[in-house]
């Protein structure tokens, strides 16, 4: 995976963030979600760097990178945090203006990358997701069962990860297959990285991802949608259509900046791996590059 890609340790002050790098052009930067690592972005990242200089980190907790204490709320994995960190890394790689995507729990730190850090993101591309006070309000109770992770996750500590490790693999290889619309679309090295790193603090620290989505994270989307806060980049929103998410996912976005587009794709919820060819090219026409 990501021949002629480099890889580094970047330290920040939560720890050190894992990533590779490779391709030449306009920075951007690839954030991928749960319960995965860097390696879902295998299939787009090599077309993408084609025209543009790519990043690819491990998220703050997952993967290679550093897994620290999530303290109350698992605060420390608020996506104001882990934004913070990833735009430290890329001022430390030169980059202090760049395109951003993220795919579930990465691109609810893209879109609170873009709207706490406007001078920094010029574009957003948010794949399968809407904001996470929206999915909270949107859930109901059909939305409940598909996603039953968003609450079993966010319990305290130490439940959700005790019962996940003592059948890690299990609970992994179940996640991937029932949120994906072909369950054979992930390849063997990238699959291979998700077991070897879905384990231990892994466990806990994505457990302390969803703590802060359901109370730092919603509330602070609370407040900013109670001040008029707007993103001011130019938003692509991509999301598969055999995954459950609302079709209205548009409008929802319209509500959060100004100048929006995007569709469906036929797919499911990891369209990396899925649809790598679409996402790619509708990815290139909207970065410009």
């Amino acid at each position: 995976m990501f021949e002629g890609f480099d890889e580094r340790r970047v330290p920040t002050p939560a720890g050190e963030i894992y990533l590779r790098s490779g391709g030449s052009g306009p920075p951007l930067l690839l954030i991928h979600g749960y319960p995965q690592t860097h390696a879902i972005w295998h299939r787009v990242a090599p077309a993408l760097a084609q025209r543009h200089r790519v990043v690819v980190p491990d998220s703050l907790g997952y993967g290679r990178s550093a897994k620290p204490p999530g303290g109350e709320n698992g605060a420390a994995y608020a996506k104001r945090e882990v934004a913070r960190e990833l735009v430290g890394v890329m001022a430390e790689l030169g980059h202090e203006s760049f395109a951003v995507a993220g795919h579930d729990r990465g691109g609810r730190v893209a879109y609170r990358m873009a709207l706490d850090h406007p001078e920094r993101v010029t574009r957003l591309v948010a794949l399968d997701i809407v904001p996470t006070l929206d999915t909270w309000e949107q859930m109901g109770f059909a939305g409940g069962l598909f996603a039953y992770h968003w609450y079993f996750l966010a319990q305290p500590p130490p439940f959700p990860e005790s019962l996940i490790a003592a059948n890690a693999e299990y609970f992994l290889l179940h996640t991937l297959r029932s949120w994906a619309g072909d369950p054979d679309c992930f390849g063997e090295a990238a699959l291979r990285d998700y077991l070897e790193c879905f384990a231990g603090e892994t466990i806990r620290a994505s457990c302390d991802d969803y703590r802060a989505g359901a109370t730092v994270d919603r509330e602070l989307d609370a407040r900013d949608r109670e001040a008029g806060r707007r993103i001011d980049c130019p938003v692509l929103a991509l999301w598969g259509d055999h995954s459950g998410t609302r079709p209205s996912l548009l409008d929802t976005w319209k509500r959060w900046a100004d100048d929006v587009r995007g569709r469906a794709i036929a797919c499911g919820h990891f369209l990396p791996e899925e649809a790598p060819d679409e996402v790619a090219a509708e990815m290139r026409e909207f970065l410009g590059a």
